[in-house]
């Protein structure tokens, strides 16, 4: 990506009403700050409000990515492109998470330790800014999904302003295609720790195993997808309108021994295909309580 020509940005085309003054919300109350750091992933949300924080506040605002093995190497690659497209400072800061048994263990509540970690961080880079207010992109959907990190933000301080306008996934994807932000419908990607059951230990080599995984399906055409780890066995998940070209591709050629002996060698002893396809979130499930007989 080239570095971004415009600011400040303009609207290249209509919002719906409602829609159009949540953005404008955002826009004043990011623009009230005297300077921010944004906890920025590179995700769509958090690109967002990295994107307006730049275009109001210039070089008053930071944004900065948490590096570890949960990240994966093309979505730091992402964050970095991103960012020099905006014209906007970022930094990396490494974050040690897996150090910590409250979520190195994988307990149900590992992302609190996982935000904790992070916003601990952020803080120092916030007092050390002038005082700096740390913004997170958390749009209004997440308030209704299981998301224990939310907390560790909210005994910081940290301030989301696309959930305090309303607005939620679907909103952002718009004001930013409207933004003429190049990765408006860029695919959600978790952190590489959703892909283990809860109670399955997580490590920096079983970590960098899935990347390497979800890089090699990637390579071949594969963009929106997840390998999830279930003790050595690899489960692959797609959404379901692509299964069909997948299993077409595996009967038909090559690839299936290909793929097994690719994800042999990273250390899975099985492969398999969730035929369900690519459910957000779906190792949640575990932590709803059991049907009644």
């Amino acid at each position: 990506m080239t570095p971004s020509p415009r600011f400040p940005f303009t609207l290249l085309e209509s919002l719906p009403p409602e829609l159009e003054a949540a953005y404008g919300a955002v826009c004043e109350r990011i623009a009230a700050f005297p300077r921010v750091v944004v906890a920025y992933s590179g995700g769509v949300d958090s690109a967002l409000v990295a994107a307006l924080a730049v275009d109001r506040l210039g070089e008053r605002a930071l944004a900065v990515t948490g590096v570890s093995p949960a990240l994966a190497p093309h979505l730091r690659q992402e964050a970095r492109a991103q960012a020099l497209w905006l014209g906007l400072e970022h930094r990396e800061v490494p974050t040690a998470e897996l150090s910590d048994p409250a979520y190195a263990t994988n307990p149900h509540d590992r992302c609190y330790a996982c935000k904790r970690e992070l916003h601990a961080l952020l803080a120092v880079v916030a007092d050390s800014a002038a005082a700096a207010v740390v913004l997170d992109g958390v749009n209004h959907d997440d308030l209704g999904d299981y998301r224990p990190g939310l907390e560790a933000a909210r005994q910081r301080g940290v301030i989301s302003p696309l959930a305090e306008a309303g607005i939620g996934k679907q909103g952002v994807r718009q004001i930013s295609r409207c933004l003429g932000l190049p990765w408006w419908d860029k695919p959600a990607q978790p952190c590489l720790a959703s892909r283990f059951p809860y109670g399955e230990p997580i490590s920096a080599a079983r970590l960098q195993r899935v990347a390497a995984a979800e890089a090699w399906l990637r390579q071949r055409g594969f963009g929106e997808l997840r390998v999830r780890s279930q003790g050595e066995t690899a489960r692959i998940e797609l959404p379901a309108a692509t299964l069909p070209q997948l299993l077409q591709r595996l009967a038909a050629g090559p690839l299936r021994q290909e793929l097994v002996e690719a994800l042999g060698d990273l250390g899975f002893t099985a492969v398999a295909l969730d035929l369900e396809g690519l459910v957000s979130g779906k190792l949640n499930r575990d932590l709803r309580p059991a049907a009644s007989p």
